[in-house]
């Protein structure tokens, strides 16, 4: 996957394309894998990298939904526990069982989450990840030695999924690509091509060379999540806001606040919530928070009381209270919920997702979960299909493999994550001594797979690298401001770039870390708002 082979794809594309969709965060990249493995001619526009907004920045989790559950919205819990076992099946080097315990503090918490959990085991049916029992305290203690004693009288465990956000949409965008898709990152949808009325393709600018495309299609999806209202209104500039965009903060700590391969859940904090604790690439990380923001940001930023918030009630539940000094890295998403009306709190708006075709065509996309991206995918071109009178076909996304597909990539080690591609890998680190050297001695990245990053997987900046195709970032931004400059000389070196765009790269990218250290977290978010500690917002 080379971003000069797709810019030549689009030059050499004659007349219109079948489907184009704006946006390549999860929806819109399972779209394009939908679209294209029917047959359909499919171009995939995303204005940043892949997966930069929401999809890189969720909980790291591939669930049903066990809060859902306790909503009583069955049908989608339903949906995302089958989307799981998908997942995990066509995507293994990257999804991953992991047990979870809840631990009881009061006596009434045994059986009521254990009756909740056998629940949701029952639902899973044979996409089950494992089945869940109750615990004494000893063996909960066994399971997490850092939970608090204090008060313990047991716990539930049950088992869920895992995996590497960014990673998985790099794969994605890989196997649109296998199936016949062209998908672009830094292409911005500048504008909506009108004829008659109806919405026939987009007006496109690649940020790189400022060179304009006027690209012509049958069906316009707009997937750009928490920005789909800003799509809309190109379309229609009076069209009502449907998106309430809510930021959900999480902060990663060291693996000595929780060693072991279990994560915690609480079913229930002050702002009704579910809390998770989890192990994550050697670290855990904590999360998440529920607030109301105005505004779409590519690089939302954690407030003050969201960290306060997340080391409050970490210190509940752990024998070592952590404090803003213990923070690795601290990160912000927006959620894109779909609301048609006022609601008090961004915690009670549905997580289903929404499909919105307007008086022109323009098909919108949004809501949803990470979880359930290729439903949602699928359903969009069902719609998108008959909208632009394509050729009926089945959607074969249920049986098709992710790129990097292996069932035992730990084999691996360090390079597991790129799956079927590790041998690919290693023989770019033998090209160059160098190449073979770690960028930072805490860490096992080597500094060819920078050079494999650019080369194969469409990464354009430091931030590319070092926050989605290896997520330093969110691990630790510490570490990450002190690779860039060698990543950066990486990239220039493969991309044709000079020293100072080398040098422009590193410090953007270290100002654009020091946002996710403690000290540097933005102090005001306008707009924002915490819900109040009872959960009515």
């Amino acid at each position: 996957m080379n971003r000069d082979d797709m810019l030549k794809r689009i030059d050499r594309h004659d007349g219109e394309w079948d489907v184009i969709i704006i946006g390549g965060g999860a929806t819109g990249l399972g779209t394009a894998i939908d679209a294209a493995s029917r047959g359909y001619q499919a171009l995939l526009i995303e204005q940043s990298d892949f997966s930069r907004g929401t999809s890189s920045r969720s909980t790291k989790l591939v669930h049903g939904g066990v809060r859902y559950l306790q909503q009583g919205n069955i049908s989608l819990v339903l949906e995302a526990l089958k989307e799981r076992g998908l997942m995990r099946r066509n995507a293994p080097h990257l999804v991953h069982n992991r047990p979870f315990v809840v631990p009881n503090y009061d006596w009434w918490e045994g059986p009521f989450y254990g009756i909740g959990l056998r629940v949701y085991d029952m639902l899973a049916g044979r996409h089950g990840f494992g089945h869940s029992k109750g615990l004494s305290k000893e063996k909960t203690l066994s399971y997490i030695p850092t939970l608090e004693p204090k008060g313990l009288r047991g716990g539930v465990i049950y088992y869920d999924g895992q995996f590497d956000d960014a990673r998985l949409a790099v794969n994605m965008a890989q196997t649109a690509v296998e199936q016949g898709a062209t998908v672009i990152n830094y292409m911005q949808a500048a504008s909506l091509r009108k004829s008659g009325g109806m919405v026939r393709g987009v007006t496109a600018r690649d940020l790189e060379s400022g060179k304009e495309y006027s690209l012509a299609a049958k069906v316009v999806i707009n997937a750009t999540g928490v920005f789909s209202d800003a799509v809309r209104r190109m379309d229609d500039p009076d069209a009502p806001r449907i998106i309430t965009p809510s930021q959900g903060v999480h902060i990663v700590l060291d693996r000595s606040f929780m060693p072991g391969d279990t994560a915690i859940m609480v079913p229930h904090t002050d702002d009704g919530r579910v809390l998770f604790a989890i192990p994550w690439k050697n670290r855990v990380v904590v999360g998440t928070t529920d607030t109301e923001v105005t505004d779409a940001s590519l690089e939302p930023c954690p407030l003050p009381e969201e960290i306060d918030f997340l080391l409050a009630h970490t210190a509940r539940y752990l024998t070592q209270d952590p404090t803003r000094e213990d923070i690795l890295s601290a990160f912000a998403g927006l959620r894109p919920l779909v609301s048609m009306g006022s609601h008090e709190n961004t915690a009670a708006i549905s997580r289903d997702h929404t499909l919105n075709i307007s008086r022109s065509g323009l098909v919108t996309i949004t809501g949803g979960k990470w979880t359930t991206y290729r439903k949602m995918a699928e359903d969009t071109v069902d719609q998108a299909a008959v909208l632009a009178q394509l050729q009926e076909r089945p959607s074969v996304t249920k049986d098709l493999n992710i790129h990097g597909f292996h069932q035992n990539a730990a084999q691996f080690g360090h390079l597991a994550v790129y799956g079927a591609d590790a041998r690919a890998v290693q023989e770019v680190l033998g090209e160059d001594p160098a190449w073979g050297k770690p960028l930072h001695p805490d860490y096992p990245y080597l500094a060819g797979e920078v050079v494999w990053a650019v080369r194969h997987e469409m990464a354009r900046t430091v931030d590319d690298f070092l926050s989605r195709r290896r997520r330093v970032l969110l691990v630790d931004a510490g570490a990450s401001i002190e690779m860039a400059p060698a990543v950066a000389r990486l990239m220039a070196r493969e991309l044709g770039r000079d020293r100072r765009w080398a040098e422009e790269q590193a410090a953007e990218f270290s100002a654009l870390a020091g946002g996710y250290l403690a000290d540097g977290i933005c102090p005001v978010v306008p707009g924002a708002r915490m819900p109040e500690d009872d959960g009515a917002g």
